[in-house]
């Protein structure tokens, strides 16, 4: 769950920066955006990982706990691309 945890951090972190540079239209918003998903990639690999090794109840309460972060994050980073197609 620290890994997980750590993993989420990061991609949180990695899209923020995206989104900044992709709101400011910076040169390194294009980078930034990718380091973001692949963050959210490493996220979700770990996540389904823990999910399918952990004991039953553990598993669920990982995808209780860590499943709507990511989804959001996901979620959030799409929305990023959009905005970026649009300009």
């Amino acid at each position: 769950m620290e890994n997980l945890t750590d993993l989420y951090a990061t991609a949180k972190d990695e899209f923020e920066i995206a989104a900044e540079e992709t709101e400011k239209k910076t040169v390194y918003a294009a980078d930034d955006r990718e380091a973001a998903a692949e963050a959210l990639q490493m996220l979700k690999e770990a996540f389904e990982r823990a999910v399918k090794e952990s004991d039953p109840d553990v598993g669920k309460e990982i995808q209780s706990r860590v499943g709507q972060r990511i989804r959001e994050l996901e979620n959030a980073i799409q929305a990023m691309e959009e905005m970026a197609m649009e300009d």
